[in-house]
């Protein structure tokens, strides 16, 4: 309907025809399908496609056609075409449109619509106030006033808005103690768009992310040793060495850089004397041992080379409940972000502890990701794993196709004797479990050992860990088929009690043995 108009000589005349077979749908199509199926129109000439643009942005007069104008704009747009947008946003049935062509020419003035249109956020009127004032003091103290734990996307919006990388830079100018809160909340808002408990990274869509990252790392040294702030420091070094923010494009050196100022803040003495502190309680025991591990992962080897394969299991801060990842990272970037993007990478426990990730001469498909909605809804990443002689070779992908258009995912080939062995020393490292994370992986062991602990109550076993929000406790997931054929889930908790987990994971599959779980799950 729209790809003829678009080389239309007459601006003003192919707008009319666009309202017309706009208002012709029916059903009508909806902004964000719109957006995507425009977004994937061939543009064989910039300049009338442009003026059609224009032409329906300024004095469009139905709904559609306008939007229709916006997503052109959004790739086609430029800078003088950005008071007619803030304008449009005035409109509350225009706001996410706008924002979203404001995104490409202008990221500032659409974080602060974004901002604006945010309801049931009140914390949010100070900072919106003196960014309009234009005083960059008060926007500085209202960013460092604002609670910590925002939401991701608000913490991008709020660091796109108030040019947070910029507010960084000059932290050393500031007196000691504020620059210290600057940097720590600047650290935190990094840390909140990173959060795995979504679709997609904030981090990702937040284009300064590797000037914020430097200047973070620069301005390390300002902030005093606290477990809170190395929390921070860890946080940042675990995700320039594995996270989604290494696909940004850093330039040469730029990221090995703020590692190494990181780093070299955390070697001190005084920031080594923080994990000496007892814990508070099971939670604050467990973060502090988190700390240490974390400390020791990433001193051991500040900046590793790129490998053609490399396997890092994430366990982010407990402080922030997340599911814990197996990253994988080829040729040094991080795989499933990059090829999938919809939901973290699969935990250890389905990667390493099955022995999944192991080349044979069979080949077999390995689930690495699956959407944060679940399969059913967003779908999943598959590879095809098979030994070829000295390689082994990932193929055969399945994973959704992108709106608009195919994804032909790379066959991947990596040296055999290499290959092996950092999937062997991936699944040796159990450094990163604690407690009653390592009771659920001794269960499931022993529950793929023993099959007939399950088979002989007519159950089977689904999934083992941590509850989500009670990471002390133990969750055990258990299948078994109703009278009516449907499938029932049980869900075995079992607490910390102080045991060794050896004990606590022998006394559970000794109870098997002896009781029917669906007596005793919930």
């Amino acid at each position: 309907m729209l790809g003829p108009l678009l080389v239309a000589p007459d601006a003003v005349e192919a707008a009319e025809e666009a309202h017309r077979r706009l208002a012709s749908l029916d059903p009508p199509v909806r902004h964000r399908t719109l957006r995507l199926l425009v977004a994937g129109l061939p543009v064989e000439n910039e300049e009338r496609a442009r003026a059609l643009a224009r032409v329906l942005v300024r004095t469009g007069y139905s709904r559609l056609a306008v939007c229709a104008g916006l997503a052109l704009l959004g790739d086609l747009g430029e800078p003088e075409d950005v008071p007619y947008l803030r304008t449009l946003g005035v409109l509350r049935t225009l706001v996410r449109p706008v924002v979203h062509a404001l995104d490409a020419l202008d990221r500032s003035a659409a974080a602060v619509l974004d901002l604006r249109n945010r309801d049931g956020a009140p914390e949010l009127k100070p900072l919106l106030a003196a960014l309009d004032s234009g005083d960059r003091a008060a926007v500085r103290e209202r960013v460092t006033a604002l609670p910590p734990d925002v939401s991701p996307e608000t913490g991008r919006r709020v660091a796109e808005a108030s040019g947070l990388a910029e507010l960084l830079a000059g932290a050393d100018e500031l007196p000691p103690s504020q620059g210290a809160v600057l940097v720590a909340r600047a650290g935190r808002l990094l840390f909140r768009m990173t959060t795995l408990r979504d679709y997609r990274p904030e981090i990702l869509t937040y284009p300064d992310a590797p000037r914020a990252y430097g200047e973070l790392a620069r301005h390390a040294g300002l902030l005093t040793p606290t477990p809170g702030h190395q929390a921070v420091l860890l946080s940042a070094v675990q995700e320039l060495r594995t996270g989604p923010v290494m696909l940004h494009d850093w330039g040469p050196g730029r990221r090995e850089a703020a590692l190494a100022e990181l780093t070299a803040v955390l070697s001190r003495p005084e920031w080594r004397a923080v994990l000496d502190l007892e814990g508070d309680g099971p939670g604050g025991r467990r973060r502090l041992a988190w700390m240490r591990r974390t400390r020791a992962w990433a001193l051991r080897s500040p900046c590793a080379p790129s490998a053609p394969l490399r396997i890092e299991v994430h366990h982010r801060d407990p402080d922030h409940p997340a599911v814990v990842e197996a990253r994988i990272l080829v040729d040094g970037r991080p795989l499933v972000p990059d090829y999938f993007g919809r939901g973290p990478a699969n935990g250890p426990e389905e990667l390493l502890d099955t022995g999944l990730l192991r080349a044979t001469d069979e080949p077999h498909e390995v689930q690495l990701a699956e959407a944060y909605c679940t399969e059913g809804c967003c779908g999943a990443l598959y590879v095809t794993v098979r030994r070829d002689g000295d390689q082994v070779v990932w193929s055969g992908w399945r994973c959704p196709v992108p709106p608009g258009g195919r994804r032909e995912l790379p066959e991947l080939r990596f040296g055999a004797a290499a290959y092996d062995a950092e999937v062997a020393r991936a699944e040796s490292d159990d450094g990163w479990s604690w407690p009653a994370r390592r009771a659920a992986r001794l269960i499931a062991a022993g529950l793929r050992d023993r099959p007939d602990l399950l088979s002989r109550w007519d159950v089977r076993f689904d999934w083992a860990g941590t509850a989500f929000r009670e990471p002390e406790e133990t969750a055990i997931s258990l299948m078994y088929d109703a009278e009516d054929g449907t499938a029932r889930q049980i869900i075995w908790r079992i607490p910390e009690d102080g045991t060794p987990p050896e004990d606590r994971a022998a006394a559970a599959l000794d109870r098997l043995t002896r009781e029917d779980p669906r007596t005793y799950g919930r």
